[in-house]
Parts: structure tokens; sequence; C-alpha cells
């Protein structure tokens, strides 16, 4: 019954693995800043925060608040909607201010404060990357 079991996860990975490559699996965002930063974020997000390594979270911290930094000085992404102005470059300051708190929090929180600076983060980046102009279809 193992190897069954076993014969049919391979083949569930291969399968879903073939379906990939052939009709891909596209992340990326139509803007390359939040594509960079997201790269580093879903990591942290689906990795490290549901095994509460905080001690990954805060070591990778530079570099996550490095790639938000080029998102905040990008400033509103060509392309983005008119009734999405006003409202994303609240979200941009919003998004500066969350990142700062993460990166003190990093340095000298506890745990919790880095938990909940970080989950910040992360929810007003996605906030930005919902309001983000649309990927040009190839």
């Amino acid at each position: 019954m193992k190897r069954f079991t076993r014969n049919v996860g391979l083949t569930v990975v291969a399968l879903l693995s073939i379906a990939i490559a052939v009709f891909g699996f596209d992340e990326n965002f139509s803007v390359k800043e939040y594509h960079d930063f997201h790269e580093v974020l879903h990591h942290l997000q689906h990795e490290a925060l549901p095994k509460n390594d905080m001690a990954t979270i805060r070591s990778r911290a530079k570099e996550l608040i490095g790639l938000g930094n080029k998102v905040v000085k990008l400033g509103v992404p060509k392309g983005t909607k008119a009734e999405h102005v006003e409202k994303f470059k609240t979200g941009l300051a919003d998004f500066k201010n969350k990142l700062a708190r993460y990166g003190t929090d990093a340095k000298s929180g506890s745990d919790g404060d880095l938990k909940t600076s970080y989950e910040a983060v992360h929810d007003s980046f996605e906030e930005l990357a919902d309001m983000l102009p649309a990927k040009p279809k190839h």
C-alpha cells in the first residue's frame, strides 16, 4: 500500500510539473520592482511564517526592506488606472511606514512585534499589488 501511495504521489507531482511547463505558472507582476519584492516576500510568507521562523523573517529584513524601498521610489507605476492613483499614493506612504516599523522590529523588537510588523508589510504590499496595471498579454 505504501508503494502504491508513493507512486500515486510521484505521478501527481510529475503531471503537475508537466502542466506548469506547458501552460505556465506565472506569478510575475506587471512591474519588475513588485516582482522582485514578491520573490522574497513569498518565501517568508509561505515557508518561514507558517513555521513561526522569526529568525529568518528577521535576517531577511534588510533585503526585503531594500526591495520595498525600490517599490516606494518607483511611485505610482505607469499604466495604473486613474481611479487608483490617489489610493495608490496613500498606499505607498503607508507601505513605507510599515517597512520602517518592520526594520525597527527586525533590529530590536520582540518576535511578537516582528511578526505583527512583517504581516503589516505583507498586507500593505498586497493592497498595492491589487491596484497594479494588468500585465501585457503576449
